[in-house]
């Protein structure tokens, strides 16, 4: 009988049997390669990383500044792994849809996160998430931050944070506008508030957009707001930015002191922006993929767009990266508990 997959030579056809004999070792030869790179791929010892386009997913709508820094890694990416980065936007809940998804990835690095400072301060505002910001993901490379500033109306009579204090104490609990329930924002002015030892009142919107507009008209004196976002208002002369509230002075905004500056300094709420993987991604990959981000943050035009975007860049690895969500958001839980900082 026939074998199955065994090479039928035409009888009485010369040098057949030589033919069959070296076609079943051809045979034999294939199949233990094939086992032998079936078991390769098992052990992780597949070709090397990138051998298909990587995703990477964002979880706010096109256009935002999380989807500009998506977009401004893009292509420098694509042009040193040699494979397409897809870009997908997967809004909502605070970037909490987006954030799931790529926790149930494959760790293999063809599914990444464009993570946000939500990553830390989420757990702080949800008390049932679907997924543990630290155990579920491997952080990759901090990139950077956009600080949070106070701003108010172009002609408002408030030029420094102490004004703020001032007509707080006089006028009793002064409304703030901020993008958000558990926003960074929110955050800053509620432990402005706390430090001033002032009370205020907070306005929440939905989105940064709407929060800037009503102080721009005038319905709300101040608004705790991420600088990348309301750029374009302090540019055009219709908002104000009288105190940031990071660390540091902006290079876009040089004149604009810190509230350290005005001994009303608070921790840190400047958002920021990084790499992270589903938890296990292989060690190789991980530094691959730390390695490359960064070589694309310290270009020089890549430092001028964050600059021009009202930024500042902080170039975090693997393990420094690791290290501050841990820290923010121990941060974060502690000052929503005391603060009564919850989401919607």
């Amino acid at each position: 009988m026939q074998k199955e997959g065994s090479p039928r030579v035409p009888k009485g056809q010369a040098g057949g049997r030589g033919l069959r004999r070296r076609a079943l070792i051809g045979t034999a030869i294939g199949t233990a390669l094939g086992g032998a790179g079936a078991a390769r791929a098992q052990s992780g010892a597949a070709a090397p990383w990138p051998g298909q386009p990587v995703r990477l997913v964002v979880g706010y709508t096109a256009g935002g500044p999380t989807d500009f820094v998506a977009r401004l890694f893009q292509e420098p990416l694509q042009q040193l792994w040699g494979q397409p980065v897809v870009i997908e936007n997967r809004p909502g809940a605070s970037a909490v849809l987006a954030t799931e998804f790529v926790s149930h990835a494959a760790p293999d690095g063809y599914t990444l996160l464009l993570a946000t400072s939500v990553q830390a301060s989420n757990p702080a505002i949800y008390p049932k998430l679907p997924y543990d910001s630290l155990r579920d993901f491997t952080p990759i490379a901090l990139l950077y931050a956009s600080p949070t500033v106070l701003l108010v109306k172009a002609n408002s009579p408030l030029k420094t944070a102490a004004d703020v204090v001032a007509l707080a104490r006089k006028e009793g609990p002064l409304a703030f506008a901020s993008s958000g329930n558990g926003s960074s924002g929110h955050f800053a002015g509620g432990m402005f508030a706390r430090k001033a030892g002032v009370e205020l009142a907070h306005i929440a919107y939905r989105g940064a957009s709407p929060a800037l507009q009503d102080v721009v008209g005038g319905r709300v004196p101040i608004t705790f707001s991420t600088l990348s976002g309301a750029l374009p208002l302090v540019q055009g002369g219709a908002l104000r930015a009288i105190a940031v509230c990071g660390p540091q002075r902006v290079e876009t905004l040089p004149g604009v002191p810190t509230l350290a500056e005005s001994h009303l300094d608070i921790p840190d709420t400047s958002p920021w922006f990084g790499l992270v993987g589903p938890a296990g991604l292989p060690p190789a990959v991980l530094q691959r993929i730390a390695a490359d981000a960064r070589t694309v943050l310290r270009r020089p035009e890549t430092r001028r767009r964050i600059i021009d975007q009202g930024g500042f860049v902080i170039d975090e690895g693997p393990e420094e990266f690791a290290a501050r969500i841990r820290r923010e958001m121990a941060e974060s839980i502690a000052v929503a508990k005391e603060l009564g900082i919850h989401a919607d």
